[in-house]
């Protein structure tokens, strides 16, 4: 079957399946890698194969002659170009590409004839949980223990004191956007909604400017920094380094926030959104404002377990950048800078933190459980979203796509292509998550072998994450927290929140595509 075909079926019938059917997304997307498997022929699993194969072989070997190179002159004492031993090293390595290219096509070939259908869903499954099961678990108990302890709230106060109440836009989108990192953006808003509103009431004005401007900080890096599972396996996926993807999503989202806060001050002014809530309710939220400080952490413990894996892991990235291709790295910075260790480290602390705070045995585990069940479902909908996405690869789409463009390989044109897909497909279901895990697939087979682009992977993954953040809408779970939560009406929130969050997606595609050519 024509791989584009098979790739509408697998995307009408996930699509089909949560909107129409109302499935679970793990449920819908098993059922697209079942669809998109079976009917995948051996001769398109075949070339596809052989061109994940060839990639992998290729990289290898290119890697290998390289430290063959630099060990050579090290050796000699003599100075050296990385760029040019590079690109010897690929010279040498292209001499036996036809020897390359017969063994991975008997690779996929035996790969396209020993495995059925539901091996490989099972193991694009499995695949994926190695990648990021145990990342997601920690994160949602960072989480949930920043949650209970009063930690979050903490940080949002301590940045409304440090920019002042005429900063408040401000100091809740800084505070946003640093706690979307761990937390779901949705948990992000029902926390900080609350604090919002108070602060209206003792500003008495900038209402709707208030609430785009934490939406602003937090929806952004939802989808660009990582330990949030989107981010997380799109940087899996590429072969993306999380401690570069961290720092690239972090720069990158900060221009987006900047726009999308510009909007929010122009709509404040448009238009007048007033607070809608009874007298009671406005009673109850200026006492959530009284509540003393002694009750909550200090501003650093809160803000620790947040920006202890960000630094070990960056740090870490930072180090090896440093080191040449034969250099070993230090034990204690390879262990710290783990990502696994790293979260889980600061899943400890956010723990310690709750348990101190709570001080009830009964209350702590009841938010570990929670978290844990939380993860439990995310997980599942992550693995599956990983199998979809491999089923996808494996059908031939990125050969067949590859081959329409003729000798003349995607490159630059790659960037705005994975966005648009991305936002079709988000705008489609809603769900931006989704939407990150079937476009990397798409995108992935495009491009088998990444480092024959002219510019750093971690682009690409800007721009299936930009790409997942326009056209919110009514299909979007996230449309309905902010609304509802907000007070808004249904026309407001597509006014206001879904036209600023799509600004900001293309702002954030533009952004990249200017930093892919300056800084490569």
């Amino acid at each position: 079957m024509n791989p584009i075909l098979l790739l509408l079926l697998g995307l009408g019938l996930v699509l089909g399946s949560i909107l129409w059917l109302r499935l679970h997304p793990f449920l819908a997307l098993v059922l697209g890698a079942c669809l998109v498997g079976s009917l995948s022929s051996t001769e398109n699993m075949t070339a596809a194969m052989q061109s994940k194969y060839f990639g992998d072989m290729q990289r290898a070997a290119v890697k290998d002659e390289f430290i063959v190179e630099l060990q050579w002159v090290h050796d000699t004492g003599e100075e050296y170009d990385s760029a040019k031993l590079l690109d010897r090293a690929r010279r040498r390595v292209s001499v036996r590409r036809d020897e390359m290219q017969a063994a991975a096509r008997n690779k996929a070939e035996e790969f396209a004839a020993s495995t059925t259908t539901f091996q490989r869903i099972t193991s694009g499954l499995g695949g994926t949980c190695e990648k990021i099961g145990l990342l997601i678990a920690m994160a949602c108990v960072i989480g949930r223990c920043l949650l209970a302890s009063g930690a979050a709230e903490r940080i949002v106060r301590g940045a409304l004191s440090f920019v002042g109440p005429a900063n408040a836009p401000l100091a809740f989108s800084a505070s946003s956007f640093l706690l979307s990192i761990p937390v779901f953006f949705d948990s992000v808003f029902l926390l900080v909604i609350p604090l919002a509103k108070a602060t209206w009431l003792k500003l008495r004005k900038d209402y709707l400017l208030l609430v785009l401007a934490l939406v602003a900080g937090g929806t952004i890096t939802h989808s660009l920094v990582p330990p949030t599972p989107g981010p997380l396996f799109v940087a899996e996926e590429l072969g993306v380094n999380i401690g570069t993807m961290i720092l690239t999503g972090i720069a990158i989202g900060m221009c987006c926030t900047a726009v999308g806060l510009l909007f929010a001050v122009w709509a404040n002014r448009r238009y007048d959104i007033p607070v809608r809530e009874t007298p009671a309710a406005l009673a109850q939220l200026e006492a959530l404002s009284r509540k003393p400080l002694q009750d909550l952490p200090s501003l650093w413990i809160s803000l620790l377990p947040v920006l202890l894996p960000v630094l070990l892991i960056s740090g870490a990235t930072v180090y090896r950048s440093q080191l040449e291709p034969t250099d070993g790295v230090h034990w204690l910075v390879a262990l710290a800078g783990d990502k696994n260790v790293a979260i889980t480290v600061s899943a400890g602390l956010a723990l310690g933190l709750a348990a101190r705070m709570l001080r009830d045995r009964e209350q702590l585990a009841e938010q570990i459980q929670q978290a844990i069940q939380e993860a439990g479902l995310i997980i599942l909908v992550c693995c599956a979203g990983g199998a979809f996405g491999a089923t996808l690869q494996q059908s031939g789409i990125g050969p067949y796509i590859s081959s329409l463009t003729g000798t003349t390989p995607l490159d630059f044109g790659l960037l705005p292509l994975a966005f648009v897909v991305t936002a079709v497909i988000r705008g489609a279901q809603g769900s931006s998550t989704v939407a990150m895990f079937t476009a990397v697939a798409i995108a992935r087979g495009l491009a088998p072998d990444l480092s024959e682009l002219s510019y750093h992977p971690v682009y690409l993954a800007m721009a299936i994450g930009c790409g997942s953040k326009p056209f919110p809408w009514m299909n979007d779970s996230g449309f309905w927290v902010i609304s509802r939560m907000s007070g808004m009406t249904e026309q407001e929130t597509l006014k206001t929140h879904t036209i600023m969050i799509t600004l900001m997606g293309f702002t954030g595609i533009i952004v990249t595509m200017i930093a892919a050519t300056v800084f490569p």
